[in-house]
């Protein structure tokens, strides 16, 4: 088994996308940075998760997740329609699930979140899973700030965040502008 991987160009920088062919199969990784930037970080997380550090550049597997991204980027996709293949702990799974139900250009506070999964208490539990997310932007982990309204933490760093927010149209309110 291998993690098939491509390269795309993005207005946030080189973004190495991972998909998983094994039997049920799906887009397993992104992340900030073209592979050779970080194919030891890659090598390790699906070594840990997958149980393979092997990966191969396959353009063709990645197709419909590169034209998917491509699409959001260019403002013409507001939701992403990939089969995915997320491995986690059961409560990063339902965290990650429940970060897909965030509408385009809104955001929650991890808070939020915690209640909308019905575990209230569970803010920093959240706040761990988030920055777990192997698969920014289509679980939209960039979606989720602060209970002040603030910025805080994205494996992208802020001024991604940041892009990702304006770029989905959000004013600094709750919701679209």
């Amino acid at each position: 088994m291998a993690i098939r991987y491509d390269e795309i160009d993005s207005p946030i920088g080189v973004l190495t996308l991972g998909w998983n062919a094994e039997p049920q199969g799906g887009l397993c990784q992104i992340e900030f940075g073209a592979f050779a930037d970080v194919e030891s970080k890659l090598r390790a997380w699906s070594g840990q998760r997958y149980g393979t550090d092997d990966w191969v550049r396959d353009p063709g597997a990645l197709t419909e997740a590169a034209e998917q991204l491509q699409a959001y980027f260019a403002g013409t996709r507001r939701t992403f329609d990939l089969p995915l293949d997320l491995r986690g702990t059961p409560f990063q799974i339902q965290v990650w699930k429940a970060l897909t139900d965030i509408p385009f250009g809104e955001v929650w506070s991890y808070k939020d979140v915690a209640v909308w999964i019905g575990s209230p208490k569970a803010v920093r539990a959240v706040g761990g899973a988030n920055n777990r997310n192997p698969v920014p932007i289509i679980v939209p982990c960039h979606r989720v700030i602060g209970a002040s309204g603030a910025m805080v933490g994205y494996g992208g760093g802020l001024h991604i965040k940041t892009f990702l927010l304006q770029h989905e149209g959000f004013s600094g309110k709750g919701a679209l502008a």
